[in-house]
């Protein structure tokens, strides 16, 4: 007896509907502002090479394509079954690896406060997890219907613009609401909850991104932030998958990146400005991360920047 093949997965209207919606209104590749507070739409017409970037606290859904995410050393390969869900400001390298132009890659993106969970975990009065360590700040996790229905309702306020200032507020809600009290969430609970260790671990990066520039002694951060050295070290690099000393490095050679290609300094001011005082160390630094040294980096970004203008 001949087994039957597999079937197709079924058709999920809240999923086309969403995808039809992204499509609509993201007319070009790249990242779309809205006019909804912290509602980004994301479009890419075909696979993307390696993104070094800075993650801010957010919610991503995927409608159509697939997406790769590397923090340290963990792979975060995520699709229209999973969204990811980033708790805190974290360095990753993302990529696009599944997108054509009749099927591009559509995301929604909506950025994530903390004092907005922690109000709507009391509200709702929603149980604390079980502390079992503190994890990765990244995540993935089901897409429910309920989620995605939120999800389009959101982006349809973008055709009715006037109804945005009072309906926008309480879909973000309910979106928040399907986050929490779904699957895989313990984490963005422990921060709603104000967990200790993961409030100092954001108060420690909030001090890294304003004085990545100056000299870092972990025993400073770490008497700003209320803990040991020891215990800083290990809980940021459990939530970051890095140091504190790499998390700077790498807010140094990002910003740097910025200031040649934005504002068109050479590598030994934009070293210099973001803290360094070698300049063959800041290209060593930067080749290592970006892949090429900073001139030839800088030229290869500007060329791709011409070509989708």
């Amino acid at each position: 007896m001949k087994r039957a093949p597999p079937s197709a997965p079924a058709p999920n209207p809240s999923l086309d509907e969403l995808a039809t919606l992204l499509a609509r209104h993201t007319p070009a590749d790249g990242i779309h502002a809205t006019a909804i507070p912290r509602l980004s739409l994301i479009r890419a017409s075909e696979p993307t090479p390696e993104l070094h970037a800075l993650q801010a606290a957010a919610l991503c859904i995927v409608a159509q394509g697939r997406k790769q995410v590397l923090l340290g050393d963990d792979v975060y390969v995520y699709g229209t079954d999973q969204c990811l869900v980033a708790s805190m400001d974290l360095h990753v390298t993302g990529q696009v690896i599944e997108a054509t132009p009749d099927k591009p890659y559509l995301c929604f993106r909506l950025d994530l406060e903390p004092g907005q969970l922690s109000s709507l975990m009391m509200e709702a009065a929603l149980e604390s997890p079980e502390d079992r360590g503190v994890a990765r700040g990244l995540a993935l996790g089901p897409v429910g219907t309920p989620l995605l229905d939120a999800t389009s309702r959101l982006v349809r306020l973008l055709d009715t613009p006037r109804d945005i200032p009072v309906l926008a507020p309480l879909i973000t809600r309910e979106i928040l609401y399907r986050l929490l009290s779904g699957e895989n969430t313990a984490r963005l609970r422990r921060i709603a909850m104000g967990d200790s260790r993961l409030d100092a671990i954001a108060r420690a990066i909030h001090w890294l991104k304003a004085h990545y520039a100056a000299p870092l002694r972990i025993e400073d951060l770490a008497r700003t932030v209320h803990m040991s050295p020891s215990a800083l070290h290990h809980h940021f690099k459990s939530v970051t998958a890095m140091s504190p000393l790499q998390y700077q490095k790498q807010l140094r050679l990002q910003e740097a990146r910025r200031l040649m290609l934005a504002e068109a300094m050479d590598a030994a001011m934009a070293g210099h400005s973001v803290g360094y005082e070698s300049p063959s160390q800041f290209s060593r630094e930067y080749s290592r991360m970006f892949g090429a040294p900073p001139s030839r980096d800088i030229a290869r970004l500007r060329e791709s920047l011409g070509a989708v203008q």
